[in-house]
Protein backbone atom coordinates (compact mmCIF):
# COMPACT_ATOMS: atom_id res chain seq x y z
CA UNK A 1 0.00 0.00 0.00
CA UNK A 2 1.26 2.90 -1.21
CA UNK A 3 1.50 6.18 1.90
CA UNK A 4 1.13 9.40 1.09
CA UNK A 5 2.36 12.10 2.89
CA UNK A 6 1.95 15.64 3.26
CA UNK A 7 5.13 17.59 2.85
CA UNK A 8 5.38 20.27 5.57
CA UNK A 9 5.95 23.66 3.40
CA UNK A 10 7.69 26.50 5.16
CA UNK A 11 5.09 29.21 4.63
CA UNK A 12 7.46 31.89 6.38
CA UNK A 13 9.57 32.72 3.44
CA UNK A 14 6.35 34.10 1.98
CA UNK A 15 4.49 37.46 2.99
CA UNK A 16 0.88 37.38 2.94
CA UNK A 17 0.77 39.60 -0.34
CA UNK A 18 3.00 36.69 -1.90
CA UNK A 19 0.55 33.91 -0.73
CA UNK A 20 -2.76 35.95 -1.89
CA UNK A 21 -1.27 37.35 -5.15
CA UNK A 22 -1.96 34.08 -7.21
CA UNK A 23 -4.92 32.98 -6.49
CA UNK A 24 -6.23 36.59 -6.87
CA UNK A 25 -4.70 37.00 -9.91
CA UNK A 26 -6.26 34.06 -11.25
CA UNK A 27 -9.43 35.03 -9.93
CA UNK A 28 -8.96 38.08 -11.74
CA UNK A 29 -8.25 36.27 -15.22
CA UNK A 30 -10.88 34.10 -14.52
CA UNK A 31 -13.53 37.09 -13.81
CA UNK A 32 -12.22 38.88 -16.89
CA UNK A 33 -13.08 35.35 -19.25
CA UNK A 34 -16.11 35.19 -17.70
CA UNK A 35 -16.88 39.18 -18.25
CA UNK A 36 -15.76 38.66 -21.85
CA UNK A 37 -17.97 36.55 -22.65
CA UNK A 38 -20.89 38.03 -21.68
CA UNK A 39 -20.60 40.79 -23.91
CA UNK A 40 -20.25 38.58 -26.85
CA UNK A 41 -22.62 36.06 -26.34
CA UNK A 42 -25.10 37.76 -23.51
CA UNK A 43 -24.68 34.93 -21.24
CA UNK A 44 -21.53 34.36 -18.69
CA UNK A 45 -21.30 30.46 -19.54
CA UNK A 46 -23.92 28.90 -22.58
CA UNK A 47 -26.52 27.13 -21.63
CA UNK A 48 -27.00 23.30 -22.37
CA UNK A 49 -29.97 21.80 -24.39
CA UNK A 50 -31.88 21.16 -20.45
CA UNK A 51 -31.34 25.10 -20.63
CA UNK A 52 -32.35 26.80 -23.82
CA UNK A 53 -34.97 23.91 -25.68
CA UNK A 54 -33.99 21.91 -28.37
CA UNK A 55 -33.50 18.17 -29.54
CA UNK A 56 -30.74 15.50 -29.15
CA UNK A 57 -30.62 12.52 -31.03
CA UNK A 58 -28.06 9.71 -30.92
CA UNK A 59 -27.00 7.74 -34.42
CA UNK A 60 -25.08 5.24 -35.40
CA UNK A 61 -22.99 6.27 -38.69
CA UNK A 62 -21.41 3.60 -40.81
CA UNK A 63 -18.78 5.61 -42.56
CA UNK A 64 -14.76 5.05 -43.26
CA UNK A 65 -13.55 8.00 -41.12
CA UNK A 66 -14.86 10.41 -38.39
CA UNK A 67 -14.38 13.52 -41.56
CA UNK A 68 -16.53 11.45 -43.68
CA UNK A 69 -18.96 10.79 -41.08
CA UNK A 70 -19.61 14.41 -40.06
CA UNK A 71 -19.69 15.38 -43.57
CA UNK A 72 -22.47 12.68 -44.17
CA UNK A 73 -24.36 14.40 -41.03
CA UNK A 74 -23.93 17.57 -42.22
CA UNK A 75 -25.74 16.79 -45.50
CA UNK A 76 -28.52 14.80 -44.02
CA UNK A 77 -30.06 17.41 -41.86
CA UNK A 78 -32.05 20.35 -42.75
CA UNK A 79 -31.79 22.65 -40.34
CA UNK A 80 -27.66 21.18 -39.89
CA UNK A 81 -27.17 20.40 -36.36
CA UNK A 82 -26.17 23.01 -33.60
CA UNK A 83 -23.24 20.38 -32.33
CA UNK A 84 -21.53 17.26 -33.71
CA UNK A 85 -19.85 15.16 -30.64
CA UNK A 86 -18.43 11.84 -31.39
CA UNK A 87 -17.94 8.56 -29.15
CA UNK A 88 -14.80 7.45 -29.48
CA UNK A 89 -15.71 3.74 -28.21
CA UNK A 90 -17.72 3.33 -31.29
CA UNK A 91 -19.20 4.59 -34.59
CA UNK A 92 -21.94 7.17 -32.93
CA UNK A 93 -22.23 10.33 -32.54
CA UNK A 94 -24.60 13.03 -30.39
CA UNK A 95 -26.08 15.58 -32.24
CA UNK A 96 -28.44 18.84 -31.05
CA UNK A 97 -30.45 21.11 -33.16
CA UNK A 98 -31.75 24.29 -30.91
CA UNK A 99 -34.41 24.86 -33.26
CA UNK A 100 -38.03 25.30 -33.19
CA UNK A 101 -38.29 24.68 -37.23
CA UNK A 102 -38.46 20.78 -36.67
CA UNK A 103 -39.67 18.23 -34.38
CA UNK A 104 -37.53 15.52 -33.17
CA UNK A 105 -39.70 12.81 -35.05
CA UNK A 106 -38.75 14.83 -38.26
CA UNK A 107 -34.96 15.01 -37.30
CA UNK A 108 -35.23 10.50 -36.99
CA UNK A 109 -37.15 10.45 -40.39
CA UNK A 110 -33.68 12.50 -41.51
CA UNK A 111 -31.40 10.44 -39.60
CA UNK A 112 -33.10 7.10 -41.08
CA UNK A 113 -33.35 8.70 -44.74
CA UNK A 114 -29.40 8.97 -44.75
CA UNK A 115 -29.10 5.41 -43.38
CA UNK A 116 -28.25 6.21 -40.35
CA UNK A 117 -29.57 3.84 -37.27
CA UNK A 118 -31.33 6.31 -34.00
CA UNK A 119 -30.57 4.76 -31.02
CA UNK A 120 -31.83 7.10 -29.10
CA UNK A 121 -33.36 11.21 -29.34
CA UNK A 122 -35.14 13.70 -27.01
CA UNK A 123 -36.29 17.04 -26.74
CA UNK A 124 -37.08 20.42 -24.47
CA UNK A 125 -39.41 23.18 -24.90
CA UNK A 126 -37.58 26.48 -24.68
CA UNK A 127 -40.25 27.26 -21.71
CA UNK A 128 -39.60 24.42 -19.99
CA UNK A 129 -35.67 24.95 -20.35
CA UNK A 130 -35.97 28.60 -19.50
CA UNK A 131 -37.69 27.45 -16.47
CA UNK A 132 -35.11 24.60 -15.35
CA UNK A 133 -32.52 27.27 -15.65
CA UNK A 134 -34.09 29.52 -13.32
CA UNK A 135 -34.62 26.67 -10.52
CA UNK A 136 -30.79 25.58 -11.21
CA UNK A 137 -28.91 28.77 -10.89
CA UNK A 138 -31.29 29.98 -8.42
CA UNK A 139 -30.36 26.72 -6.25
CA UNK A 140 -26.31 27.80 -6.81
CA UNK A 141 -27.19 31.00 -5.31
CA UNK A 142 -29.01 29.86 -2.53
CA UNK A 143 -26.10 27.01 -1.53
CA UNK A 144 -23.67 29.98 -1.99
CA UNK A 145 -25.67 32.88 0.63
CA UNK A 146 -26.89 29.66 2.84
CA UNK A 147 -23.52 28.53 2.75
CA UNK A 148 -21.99 32.51 4.07
CA UNK A 149 -24.67 32.86 6.56
CA UNK A 150 -23.54 29.66 8.35
CA UNK A 151 -20.09 30.57 7.92
CA UNK A 152 -20.34 33.78 9.79
CA UNK A 153 -22.79 31.96 12.44
CA UNK A 154 -19.95 30.00 12.85
CA UNK A 155 -17.01 32.13 13.39
CA UNK A 156 -19.10 35.17 14.08
CA UNK A 157 -15.67 37.23 13.17
CA UNK A 158 -15.25 39.16 9.86
CA UNK A 159 -11.86 38.52 8.05
CA UNK A 160 -11.80 34.24 9.04
CA UNK A 161 -15.40 34.39 7.64
CA UNK A 162 -14.71 36.38 4.46
CA UNK A 163 -11.47 34.30 3.77
CA UNK A 164 -14.02 31.16 3.42
CA UNK A 165 -16.61 32.87 1.36
CA UNK A 166 -14.10 34.21 -1.01
CA UNK A 167 -12.28 31.17 -1.41
CA UNK A 168 -15.44 29.30 -2.29
CA UNK A 169 -16.25 32.37 -4.58
CA UNK A 170 -13.35 31.63 -6.16
CA UNK A 171 -13.78 27.85 -6.58
CA UNK A 172 -16.91 28.10 -8.54
CA UNK A 173 -15.62 31.36 -10.78
CA UNK A 174 -12.48 29.86 -11.93
CA UNK A 175 -14.08 26.37 -13.21
CA UNK A 176 -16.86 28.32 -15.06
CA UNK A 177 -14.62 30.40 -16.84
CA UNK A 178 -12.14 27.10 -17.92
CA UNK A 179 -15.88 25.46 -19.17
CA UNK A 180 -16.23 28.63 -21.35
CA UNK A 181 -12.88 28.53 -22.31
CA UNK A 182 -12.77 24.43 -23.31
CA UNK A 183 -16.40 24.31 -24.85
CA UNK A 184 -18.02 22.96 -21.61
CA UNK A 185 -21.73 23.79 -21.54
CA UNK A 186 -23.97 24.70 -18.36
CA UNK A 187 -26.28 21.93 -17.80
CA UNK A 188 -28.16 20.16 -14.62
CA UNK A 189 -24.87 17.97 -14.72
CA UNK A 190 -22.37 20.68 -14.54
CA UNK A 191 -24.50 22.78 -12.21
CA UNK A 192 -24.02 19.97 -9.80
CA UNK A 193 -20.35 19.89 -10.12
CA UNK A 194 -20.72 23.50 -9.11
CA UNK A 195 -22.85 22.81 -6.06
CA UNK A 196 -20.63 20.24 -4.64
CA UNK A 197 -17.10 22.36 -4.93
CA UNK A 198 -19.18 24.57 -2.79
CA UNK A 199 -19.58 21.46 -0.58
CA UNK A 200 -15.91 20.57 -0.90
CA UNK A 201 -14.65 24.79 -0.73
CA UNK A 202 -16.45 24.81 2.70
CA UNK A 203 -14.92 21.55 4.47
CA UNK A 204 -11.71 22.44 3.64
CA UNK A 205 -11.32 25.81 4.32
CA UNK A 206 -13.45 25.70 7.77
CA UNK A 207 -10.87 22.38 8.38
CA UNK A 208 -8.07 24.98 8.54
CA UNK A 209 -9.92 27.39 9.61
CA UNK A 210 -11.10 25.28 12.89
CA UNK A 211 -7.48 23.88 13.75
CA UNK A 212 -5.60 27.54 13.11
CA UNK A 213 -8.56 29.46 15.45
CA UNK A 214 -9.84 26.75 17.65
CA UNK A 215 -7.21 24.09 18.69
CA UNK A 216 -4.25 24.45 20.67
CA UNK A 217 -0.96 24.97 18.61
CA UNK A 218 1.48 27.34 16.91
CA UNK A 219 0.29 28.83 13.62
CA UNK A 220 2.46 26.77 11.59
CA UNK A 221 1.61 23.46 13.56
CA UNK A 222 -1.87 23.75 13.07
CA UNK A 223 -1.58 24.60 9.57
CA UNK A 224 0.29 21.51 9.08
CA UNK A 225 -1.97 19.42 10.83
CA UNK A 226 -5.04 20.92 8.94
CA UNK A 227 -3.04 19.96 5.98
CA UNK A 228 -2.63 16.71 6.45
CA UNK A 229 -6.08 15.93 6.24
CA UNK A 230 -7.71 18.42 4.23
CA UNK A 231 -4.98 17.90 1.58
CA UNK A 232 -5.24 14.17 1.28
CA UNK A 233 -8.91 14.13 1.49
CA UNK A 234 -8.73 16.52 -1.97
CA UNK A 235 -6.25 15.14 -3.84
CA UNK A 236 -7.91 11.47 -3.17
CA UNK A 237 -11.12 13.02 -4.38
CA UNK A 238 -9.29 14.83 -7.37
CA UNK A 239 -7.67 11.65 -8.65
CA UNK A 240 -10.97 9.71 -8.42
CA UNK A 241 -12.45 12.37 -10.38
CA UNK A 242 -9.84 12.68 -12.81
CA UNK A 243 -10.22 8.87 -13.47
CA UNK A 244 -13.90 9.05 -13.38
CA UNK A 245 -13.39 11.69 -15.93
CA UNK A 246 -11.11 10.17 -18.61
CA UNK A 247 -13.23 6.49 -18.46
CA UNK A 248 -16.33 8.79 -19.54
CA UNK A 249 -14.53 10.20 -22.33
CA UNK A 250 -13.58 7.27 -23.63
CA UNK A 251 -16.84 5.56 -23.63
CA UNK A 252 -18.52 8.28 -24.67
CA UNK A 253 -20.54 8.86 -21.61
CA UNK A 254 -20.27 13.10 -22.04
CA UNK A 255 -22.38 13.86 -18.58
CA UNK A 256 -20.12 12.11 -16.58
CA UNK A 257 -17.28 13.63 -18.73
CA UNK A 258 -18.04 17.08 -18.09
CA UNK A 259 -19.14 16.76 -14.28
CA UNK A 260 -15.94 15.17 -13.58
CA UNK A 261 -13.79 17.58 -15.38
CA UNK A 262 -15.49 20.54 -13.99
CA UNK A 263 -14.79 18.72 -10.24
CA UNK A 264 -11.09 18.13 -11.64
CA UNK A 265 -10.84 22.38 -12.18
CA UNK A 266 -12.78 23.21 -8.67
CA UNK A 267 -10.68 20.40 -6.48
CA UNK A 268 -7.24 21.93 -7.89
CA UNK A 269 -8.75 25.32 -7.46
CA UNK A 270 -9.66 24.52 -4.31
CA UNK A 271 -6.17 23.33 -2.84
CA UNK A 272 -4.86 26.79 -4.25
CA UNK A 273 -7.38 28.94 -2.58
CA UNK A 274 -7.64 27.26 0.73
CA UNK A 275 -3.80 27.05 1.37
CA UNK A 276 -2.44 30.25 0.39
CA UNK A 277 -5.52 32.67 -0.39
CA UNK A 278 -7.26 31.22 2.65
CA UNK A 279 -4.23 30.87 4.54
CA UNK A 280 -2.68 34.51 4.28
CA UNK A 281 -5.66 36.15 5.64
CA UNK A 282 -5.63 34.13 8.51
CA UNK A 283 -1.97 34.83 9.04
CA UNK A 284 -2.85 38.32 8.37
CA UNK A 285 -5.55 38.08 11.18
CA UNK A 286 -3.96 36.52 13.59
CA UNK A 287 -0.86 38.58 13.43
CA UNK A 288 -1.48 41.93 12.27
CA UNK A 289 -4.92 42.25 11.92
CA UNK A 290 -7.51 42.91 14.90
CA UNK A 291 -7.35 39.63 16.35
CA UNK A 292 -3.78 41.32 18.35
Amino acid sequence: MVAFEVPEIDYTRYTNRQLAAVPLAVLAVALLIIAGWYVATGVPVNPGLEFTGGAEIRVAVDAPGDQAAREQIQAAFDPAPETIRGVPSDNTYILTFQTEEVGVSTLEEQARAAGFEVQSSYTVSPSFGSRTQLLALGGVAFAFLGMSALVFLMFRTFVPSIAVVISAFSDIVIPVALMNVLGIELTLGTVAALLMIIGYSVDSDILLNNHILRRSGEFYESTHRAMRTGVTMTLTSLAAMAVMTVVATLFGIQLLAAIGTVLVFGLTTDLMNTYMLNLSLLRWYKYEGVAN
